[in-house]
């Protein structure tokens, strides 16, 4: 019998994407699916999700769930290779967007919508006629994180909870008067459950219930032990730390393949031989109307344009660069903030030629934007894993990235202290800091680097040539998963992935231990007293600051 897990989640890429988290979450599964588990995803029936699966059958009717009765299809991705099971109910999920209304307002009934979905997981968990239980149920973000609560609710105690947060800034809060149709009961309702300052705390309920929290780097899962990280829920945190692990994500190495890049229409390249990632560089000049010049530095951006990524310094220090350095060039592709968008249309502008604005998203164009830029600025005020980077420095593109969150474990950047030559170890440049004046000094510091081209050529080599494939996270979730369930086996764990364990939060990652260690120091601690498996130096615990809002 093989292990069996459910993800519960509101995107998995291309059934359902955002942004990272649908990455992630397909990324996951598929290389879990591969590694000897079997993975199937459950998410709304959105109409994007149902242009993507094959084989749709009707598995249950599911009556009382929050937001009416709703059916429950499964269903198959063939993009992916996995099972799919998706929750049917067109008043809650056939919109044009996920979270928001095209005027950019978050739907008012979110609460009801994902509350349904996890009220599906549980029930799930709990037994439905024709449908295998799991053996795990994996709940992604605020999204799913109502579901190891309702599992908790529903007495279910043979299936177990995973919880993994990508990003705790986004949490779910709802005011407590919609506990009753949330299907909520009254005991959880207080600081002892997801009661949050007076509301409803969707990830708190997950990280309070869930039998293991996973954090998607470790240097993220440090930080949200912080007040300046923990967005409030740094208490709650740390009275689960013993049950707190960091699992990096990976990036998909085959679609994002520069290389085999179908995007890129046969200019692929490879660390060896760079040329094509010219001819890339024009045509990306030409979709921004940018000046095709081959020696200007070509500096991109591409993501949401929030404050949490640092838009509002981009649209202060682009400009700042553009007039210190006559030869670059900036391109942009994002949404968000509305305000944002302007401001960065503004600079646009100001610099025809030489800034071009594309205000929404394309997949093909991000490919293209890897692909031709030189380098990538990616500012972020929080950031849990960052896969954008990681695309980039695939790409040969060299990212100025702000010291937080994964990037500061991902990208290796030997320091301003350092002479210049120990960028030839480089992979980026890092910066610390939130102002303008910030951003715009790590560009400087870029733009003096591309004086020197065996050292930015030697940058380029080694972010393509570093390993960021799932193939490295797979086996610590398998790991984390069988610590919970260690008398279910899986069907193959192919040798060249069985080389990586999680980590415990508060040690720093070294050497990977053998398998046999990492086995033997899960299954000791079973499901949800996990046992160090690196010797390290250990956070202090943050105490919470009211139990409410611990």
């Amino acid at each position: 019998m093989a292990l069996r897990i459910l993800a519960v989640t509101s995107e998995a890429f291309p059934l359902a994407k955002t942004g990272g988290l649908g990455d992630a979450v397909s990324g996951l599964a598929l290389s879990v699916n591969e590694s000897g588990a079997q993975v199937t995803l459950l998410l709304p029936a959105y109409p994007s999700a149902m242009a993507h699966v094959s084989h749709v059958t009707e598995v249950a009717a599911l009556s009382g769930l929050p937001g009416g009765d709703a059916v429950l299809l499964g269903a198959y991705c063939p993009e992916l290779g996995v099972q799919a099971l998706l929750l049917k109910n067109d008043a809650l999920y056939d919109r044009e967007g996920y979270y928001v209304a095209p005027d950019g307002a978050e739907y008012p009934d979110n609460g009801i919508r994902f509350a349904a979905l996890a009220h599906a997981a549980a029930r799930i968990a709990q037994g439905i006629e024709g449908q295998p239980r799991p053996h795990i149920v994996h709940a992604h973000d605020w999204h799913a994180a109502l579901t190891p609560l309702l599992m908790h609710q529903m007495q279910i105690k043979d299936v177990k909870s995973v919880l993994t947060l990508h990003n705790i800034a986004f949490q779910g809060v709802f005011p407590m008067g919609l506990a009753d149709a949330l299907g909520i009961a009254p005991r959880y309702c207080t600081g002892e459950g997801l009661e949050f300052w007076g509301q409803l705390n969707f990830l708190k309920a997950g990280i309070r219930y869930a039998d293991l929290i996973t954090v998607v780097s470790h240097n993220y899962a440090r930080e949200i032990l912080t007040p300046k990280f923990g967005c409030g829920l740094e208490g709650v945190l740390a009275a689960r730390g013993g049950d707190l692990i960091s699992i990096p994500n990976g990036i998909d190495t085959t679609l994002w393949n520069p290389q085999a890049d179908a995007y890129l229409r046969g200019r692929g390249f490879t660390a060896e031989h760079l040329g094509n990632k010219a001819l890339c560089k024009g045509e990306l000049q030409r979709a921004f109307g940018l000046q095709e010049d081959p020696h200007a530095t070509l500096m991109a951006m591409g993501s949401r344009l929030t404050t949490q990524k640092m838009a509002d310094l981009a649209a202060v220090a682009i400009p700042a660069a553009l007039d210190a350095h006559s030869g670059l060039q900036a391109c942009i592709i994002g949404q968000g903030d509305h305000g944002l968008e302007a401001a960065l249309r503004d600079v646009a502008q100001r610099y025809p030629g030489r800034c071009g604005v594309h205000i929404g998203f394309d997949e093909g164009q991000a490919h293209l934007l890897h692909a031709g830029a030189d380098i990538l600025l990616h500012g972020s005020r929080f950031e849990p894993f960052g896969l954008t980077p990681l695309y980039s420095m695939r790409y040969g593109t060299i990212p100025v990235a702000s010291k937080v969150g994964g990037m500061a474990d991902t990208i290796i950047d030997p320091g301003l202290d350092r002479p210049i030559g120990a960028m030839q170890a480089a992979t980026g440049i890092l910066f610390e800091g939130e102002q303008p004046r910030d951003m715009a000094l790590a560009l400087d510091r870029a733009m003096g680097l591309r004086a020197h081209p065996e050292i930015w050529h030697a940058m380029q080599v080694n972010g393509m040539r570093s390993d960021f494939s799932w193939a490295k996270a797979a086996p610590a979730y398998l790991s984390a998963y069988q610590a919970l369930c260690p008398n279910i086996a899986l069907d193959r764990i192919p040798e060249r992935r069985r080389s990586l364990a999680p980590v415990r939060i508060g040690q720093m990652p070294r050497a990977n231990p053998a398998l046999a260690a990492a086995r033997s120091g899960l299954a000791a601690g079973g499901a949800g007293k996990l046992q160090r498996l690196r010797e390290g130096v250990a956070l202090d615990p943050v105490a919470p600051r009211r139990a409410t809002a611990a």
